[in-house]
């Protein structure tokens, strides 16, 4: 497997360990159009391994796993779930049934080609080899990968999913409240594709909900941390998804609540703002990560935290500044002035 080079490499978070003490992990996740699930996979495989390195393996007709990274295996599919099971499926051709569904299958696959992104999953990588996702997107765009600009239909997105340095209540909430509170200026950062806001992939956080988030006496247990998100947000569409988290550390409080199969258990935070824009030169993971830094930054700093939620809390209860002034340019401000940016 090739590795990084210092000009590859992209700035770390304050917090690079977990409170066990091992490496913070992230993964990547990229869809694009323009590439078969196949072609997709033979470039991944090429850029981390050379074109005899690695070994892939078929799961499904519409998607391919690629073995031999210490990190964990690759994913490369067609991100639509009910397609995917009924490829995982064996098809006896000489049952007039199993043909019907046969032709079914293949209908829908014509259509969802057109419309469903192909997408690139990275498992859990070191923090320092996030630098070698960039290599594989210069690859996927010199093949003709597109993204989210490239078709009024494509919805397409890339999601970042940063291991939480630990799982206690205050570190959880911390992060949470970091993001509330930049939520707006991370919008604003990240231009989200009107197709992708249309199609309700990832909402913004309900203000009352986040009035009660970013409240100076918010402080509560796990249990209640997890009660207040779900009962304000139980659904995956929202652009920081906590449920693979809570799911990770109190799956049956989750489960009682949250009926979704996609919903795996994970200690990471999903973040699913950033527009794919693979097709644009230059562009690569380094803005939607330098971004996601900021949230890092505030979570790693309770003092700063602590009084821009204080700021945040006063703005959302003061009806006459809301209509006469902007969070996000003043969040900007604050973010500068106390040089988070």
């Amino acid at each position: 497997m090739t590795n990084s080079t210092p000009r590859e490499r992209l700035t770390l978070p304050p917090l690079t360990t977990t409170a066990a003490g091992q490496p913070r992990r992230v993964g990547v996740e990229i869809e694009l159009a323009g590439l078969t699930v196949d072609e997709a996979a033979q470039l991944v495989r090429e850029e981390l391994f050379g074109a005899e390195g690695g070994a892939l393996s078929r799961p499904g007709r519409y998607e391919v796993a690629l073995q031999g990274d210490p990190a964990g295996a690759w994913q490369i599919e067609l991100d639509f779930t009910f397609l995917k099971t009924m490829g995982r499926r064996e098809r006896v051709e000489d049952d007039l049934s199993e043909a019907v569904e046969g032709l079914a299958e293949d209908l829908l696959r014509l259509v969802a080609e057109r419309i469903v992104p192909v997408e690139v999953i990275s498992p859990p990588l070191p923090l320092a080899r996030l630098g070698e996702f960039n290599r594989i997107i210069e690859r996927l765009r010199a093949a003709g990968a597109k993204g989210t600009a490239d078709d009024p239909t494509f919805a397409f997105g890339m999601q970042l999913n940063p291991e939480i340095p630990a799982t206690d209540a205050d570190t959880i909430r911390q992060y949470l409240q970091a993001f509330l509170c930049i939520e707006d200026w991370l919008r604003e950062r990240a231009r989200v594709d009107l197709t992708r806001r249309l199609t309700f992939f990832a909402d913004p956080f309900p203000k009352g909900y986040v009035r009660t988030a970013v409240a100076p006496d918010y402080s509560p247990n796990l249990g209640r941390l997890i009660d207040d998100y779900l009962d304000a947000n139980p659904t995956r569409n929202r652009a920081l998804d906590m449920l693979p988290l809570f799911t990770h550390v109190d799956e049956q409080r989750v489960r009682a609540r949250i009926d979704d199969e996609r919903v795996k258990p994970r200690p990471t935070l999903h973040y699913r703002l950033p527009n794919s824009e693979i097709a644009r030169s230059g562009w690569n993971l380094a803005q939607p990560w330098n971004d996601w830094l900021v949230v890092e930054r505030l979570a790693a700093d309770p003092a700063h935290l602590e009084a821009l939620c204080r700021d945040y809390w006063a703005y959302l209860n003061a009806p006459l500044e809301r209509l006469t002034s902007d969070w996000k340019q003043q969040s900007d401000r604050w973010l500068h002035e106390h040089r988070f940016l």
